[in-house]
This record gives structure tokens, C-alpha cells and sequence, in this order.
């Protein structure tokens, strides 16, 4: 039997709130008021639609104290982090509010006999299938430009996620979207696989697990239908070398603990130069011993909160024994704390190369440090992965960094910063990690016909 949609608070386990997946008569409607909202809403001005994200923008800015309640209780967030999730779900909407109309403008083609450009033109009802992690965050990755470029949306989010997704739909609303623009739905896996196949519906964008990503891909394919997958990865974080080892391994860990570890691009596989690895590793098993456990209600520094569900926390600790079973060294952590999803940070050290744990994904805060003895082994280190979203490498020589940085297989790839952020930057992967942008001009093409429009002279 399916796990219903639920609140179920990670620091004790317990289930707060449960909600009835929706039923196959209310999905078929809802799926027939997202196509008669799109015959409105598509023909809609882009200035209309603009101020609809405006105001989404404002909503979220307005109610962020609530906003970042709901996803604390729900996975497990600290208020403060919920709060810059806030910061970029504004920048977002704001961001496609303010450039749809350049970026969907029609491109001029040069041509005879006639006038001819490029048109980017809604394609209809979009499915939308996200995670947990970054619950507002994600969606508005999806939704902003696929409701800018004049489509409609049917929200899907992770069963654990039913309040926070549902405030999505209630701020859309009360932004002035008509009714359908945007809705959410309770479904599960079958009834998503039944939604792809619906001829009303014109494509999907899922942010999920490779499983789950290679399931909706092949529904997708099976009936044609356009889909946008983004799929973890294992990320490289390449130091070449530091004038300052601490803050070094300050700068990773702080990337590695954000979100509990529970970030796509977090720095998974930390590639550090054989001359500073020892004190590189000993600097993070200090740093890791420091953190305490903490309340994601009530934060403090220096402290870490559960994972989003006992489940995942308890997944990570059989992946870390996995590890040390396979060779792997544990100098810290990895164990599982008390009744709810806590973890405590880990440090890990030596997994073989090739082995099973080696090209998994540890999603949560356990960071893995691999020795190399030079900038070739670091690349060949660095692309032997079945993942390819993203990307660091660090050098006092910048051309150093750059040189290494030309050679990484990934969709994103930074030089002396662990990631960098904005609306306005494509984001997406290679190999196992998807395919499809989301993001910046590349995020609003996804979902349109590029029609080209030819009128003879």
C-alpha cells in the first residue's frame, strides 16, 4: 500500500498531519481545468502574466515567517535556511517577471522570399514532479518560467511535502492566477504515470532520484511527450592547493553541511593535493566533532538537524557501513541519533575507487575526501563518476584552476567558488545527473514550441 501524502516531523518521527491522495475522477479534472485554463491563460499579454509573478514574488516575500515554519516541521529545515530559500524563490519569480518578455521574444531569421523568425510559443499543461530538499525552491525553478511562457501546471510534490505545496497553490491564487494556472495534486507514481500519458498534457520536469528519473523518462518517451530531468549527483570539489588549509576546509564543510547535506550539488567528492591532504582531513574531522545537535525551530551556530525522514537517515548509515565494509575509513560520525532522522556528520576517507559506494550518492552530511598526487589524477578522479551536474575546482594560480576546471564533464563547473547562485544561471546535468536546463534563458525554452513563423511576401 502506498504511504499517503503526510507531515511527519523528522526531529521525533511522529506524524503530524495526514492528507488522501487525490482520487482518479479528481485528477481527471483537474487535468481538464489546467487545459481550459491554458486556452485563457496562453493568449494572456506577457505583461499580465508578469505581474501575476510580481506579485507571487511579493507573496512569498510577505509570508516567508510561515513559509519557513511549514518546511522546518515538514523536513527538517532550520528557519534561517528556510528563509534564504525564500530569498531565492523571490529572485525567481522576480527574475522571469522581468525578462520573459525579451527572453520569449520572436527571433528574426534571415531569409528570402518572405519574413521569417523563430517563435516561442506555451505548449500547454506541464506536469511537474518534486522532491523534498529544497521544497518552495525547486517549484520555483519549474513553475516561474513554464507559467511565464504561458503554459499551465500540475504540481506533483514529495509525500512529505503536502503543506508547503500546497501554499504554492493558495499564494498563485491569491497572486491573480486564474483558476487552473496553477494546481496541486496529492497523486501517486501510478496516477502520474496515467497523467504523462494524457493527451492534455504536453510535457514533464522532474527533480528526483535516477529510479525515479529513469521511470518518468521512459513514460515520457513511450508517449512522446517532452520531459526536463534533473537527477543528483556526486560533485567534485577539486583543491589544488591553498595558502590556508583551515579555511579551506571551513569553505567545504560549509558547503558540504548546507541543508543537511541534502543538496544536488553539494560537494560529495572533496579532491584535495596530496601535500595538504593530511592536515586538509584532520582540520574536517575537527570541524565535524564541533557540530551538536540541533532544534531546526530554534537554530544555533554550530549546530546540525535531522535529515528530512528517519528512513533517509537511516539509508546514509547503512551507505557509510557499506563504505567501510568496501575499505573506506570512517574517522568521525555516521551514526544515527535518537528517535527522529538526526545523523550525526561524518568524515570519510579512502573509498575505493570502482567500488559500488565509491559512485553512490551520499545524500546527507557526510563528506568524502579522496587524495590525489597531481592535476591529471584529479581530473581523471573528477570525471569517473556516473553523475555530471556540477562542479568546483580551487587554486591560488587562477589559470591552474581554469585549466582543470576545462577538463571536468559537468553541466556547471566553477573556478575559486564552491557554486555560484542566481536566477539568472542555467542549472542542470550530463550523464546520470538528466538532461534539460532549468534557470536563466535556457529555463524558459524548455517548455515552447519553437515555431518557425514564415509569412511570403
Amino acid at each position: 500500500m502506498a504511504i499517503p501524502y503526510r507531515v511527519q516531523n523528522p526531529t521525533t518521527n511522529e506524524i503530524v498531519e495526514s492528507f488522501d491522495f487525490i482520487t482518479d475522477d479528481e485528477l481527471d479534472n483537474a487535468v481538464a481545468t489546467a487545459h481550459k485554463a491554458f486556452g485563457t491563460w496562453s493568449v494572456a499579454s506577457l505583461e499580465d502574466r508578469a505581474a501575476v509573478l510580481h506579485k507571487v514574488a511579493d507573496l512569498f516575500d510577505a509570508q516567508r515567517d510561515e513559509l519557513s515554519k511549514i518546511i522546518a516541521e515538514e523536513m527538517g529545515k532550520s528557519l534561517p535556511e528556510g528563509d534564504a530559500e525564500i530569498n531565492d524563490v523571490v529572485d525567481i519569480f522576480n527574475y522571469y517577471a522581468d525578462h520573459g518578455a525579451e527572453l520569449l521574444a520572436d527571433e528574426p531569421l534571415e531569409t528570402t522570399g518572405g519574413a521569417a523568425v523563430v517563435r516561442k510559443v506555451p505548449l500547454g499543461v506541464i506536469v511537474g514532479v518534486m522532491p523534498w530538499n529544497y521544497p518552495y525552491y525547486q517549484v520555483a525553478r519549474f513553475v516561474a518560467p513554464t507559467l511565464m511562457a504561458g503554459n499551465t501546471v500540475l504540481l506533483k510534490h514529495a509525500e512529505i511535502c503536502p503543506r508547503s505545496s500546497q501554499k504554492i497553490q493558495e499564494i498563485i491564487e491569491e497572486a491573480g492566477a486564474p483558476e487552473g494556472v496553477f494546481i496541486n495534486i496529492y497523486a501517486d507514481h501510478d496516477q502520474i504515470e496515467t497523467l504523462i500519458g494524457d493527451k492534455r498534457v504536453q510535457g514533464v520536469s522532474l527533480t528526483g532520484s535516477e529510479r525515479a528519473g529513469r521511470s518518468v523518462a521512459a513514460t515520457a518517451g513511450k508517449n512522446l511527450k517532452k520531459a526536463v530531468l534533473e537527477l543528483g549527483g556526486t560533485d567534485p570539489y577539486v583543491i589544488l592547493d591553498t595558502d590556508d588549509v583551515a579555511e579551506s576546509a571551513k569553505v567545504a564543510w560549509e558547503k558540504r553541511i548546507s541543508n543537511t547535506g541534502q543538496a544536488c550539488t553539494s560537494n560529495k567528492r572533496i579532491i584535495v593535493m596530496e601535500d595538504i591532504y593530511d592536515d586538509f582531513v584532520k582540520e574536517m574531522v575537527r570541524i565535524a566533532e564541533s557540530y551538536t545537535k540541533g532544534d531546526p525551530m530554534n537554530p544555533q551556530e554550530g549546530q546540525y538537524f535531522p535529515l528530512s525522514s528517519r528512513t533517509a537517515a537511516e539509508n546514509l548509515v547503512k551507505q557509510v557501513q557499506s563504505a567501510v565494509e568496501a575499505g573506506a575509513t570512517l574517522h568521525t560520525g555516521g551514526e544515527q541519533v535518537g528517535d527522529g532522522a538526526y545523523f550525526t556528520p561524518a568524515v570519510l576517507t579512502g573509498i575505493p575507487v570502482g567500488s559500488d559506494p565509491y559512485y553512490e550518492e551520499f545524500f546527507g552530511p557526510v563528506a568524502e575526501i579522496y587524495k590525489v598526487s597531481s592535476d591529471e589524477e584529479a581530473i581523471e578522479l573528477a570525471n569517473d563518476s556516473n553523475h555530471g551536474l556540477s562542479g568546483a575546482v580551487f587554486s591560488t594560480d587562477e589559470e591552474r584552476a581554469k585549466k582543470v576546471a576545462n577538463r571536468i564533464e559537468t553541466g556547471m563547473i566553477h573556478v575559486n567558488i564552491p557554486q555560484a547562485r542566481g536566477a539568472e544561471l542555467p542549472f542542470g546535468g550530463v550523464k546520470n545527473s538528466g538532461f534539460g536546463r532549468e534557470l536563466g534563458p535556457l529555463g524558459i525554452e524548455e517548455f515552447v514550441n519553437k515555431q518557425r513563423y514564415y509569412v511570403a511576401e
